[in-house]
């Protein structure tokens, strides 16, 4: 909901840190963001949740990073995005079935409800994450008709901002490491966000998509 804002400031304050990481190919920080956004996943899920929220913040600080590094090197590209992409989604499901283990298992919540929201939240990221690919997808196709049409050339791709998106995933997901005892809480309010978030992009693509076609 606010990236858009945030995300120039982040570019700026991490521009002295990417230019000095320029020569280290931006694949390489993508993979060690993602180990350590998976060990913060096992680290919850073994009760130690002061370790796992300094891995998660070092996760979302690679995260950060690897695009700006890729830019300021000229390295830049789909493949990139992509594998950056892929790694984000996979922490954001490792990261909610961690918290729910080690919530479970070490007293911090009840098993049943830590689990229900974990698993609501995981089945939110499925969905958001449809209605991202599946929207991006019809777009596409209908730039790509209104070329074959001689309708000029395709406008940009540009997606609608959710209720939740990358800042405020941040801002729950270190809630929910520093406060084990409020995961249930905590997690089922990711899960009703991205819901919505993804409710809210099924609605925008409704509007603008034009209509006709079979399903």
């Amino acid at each position: 909901m606010i990236d858009c804002v945030l995300r120039p400031v982040k570019t700026r304050l991490l521009a002295p840190l990417a230019g000095r990481l320029a020569p280290v190919p931006p694949a390489a920080l993508t993979a060690v963001g993602l180990a350590v956004g998976l060990a913060a996943a096992g680290l919850a899920a073994a009760g130690r949740f002061d370790a796992a929220l300094l891995a998660w913040l070092a996760n979302r600080l690679l995260d950060g990073l690897d695009g700006d590094v890729a830019r300021a090197s000229g390295r830049a590209g789909p493949r990139g995005a992509f594998l950056d992409l892929m790694a984000d989604l996979t922490v954001y499901a490792a990261v909610p079935l961690g918290l729910a283990a080690g919530a479970a298992a070490h007293g911090f919540a009840d098993p049943v409800a830590v689990w229900s929201a974990a698993a609501l939240a995981v089945a939110a990221f499925y969905v958001n994450l449809g209605s991202l690919a599946f929207l991006s997808a019809a777009l596409a196709l209908e730039a790509e008709g209104r070329r074959a049409g001689g309708g000029g050339s395709a406008p940009g791709l540009h997606l609608p901002a959710g209720l939740i998106e990358g800042a405020e995933t941040v801002v729950l997901f270190t809630l929910a490491l520093a406060l084990p005892a409020y995961a249930s809480w905590t997690l089922g309010t990711i899960a009703a966000l991205v819901f919505a978030s993804a409710l809210q992009r099924v609605g925008w693509g409704a509007r603008r998509l034009a209509p006709g076609g079979a399903a």
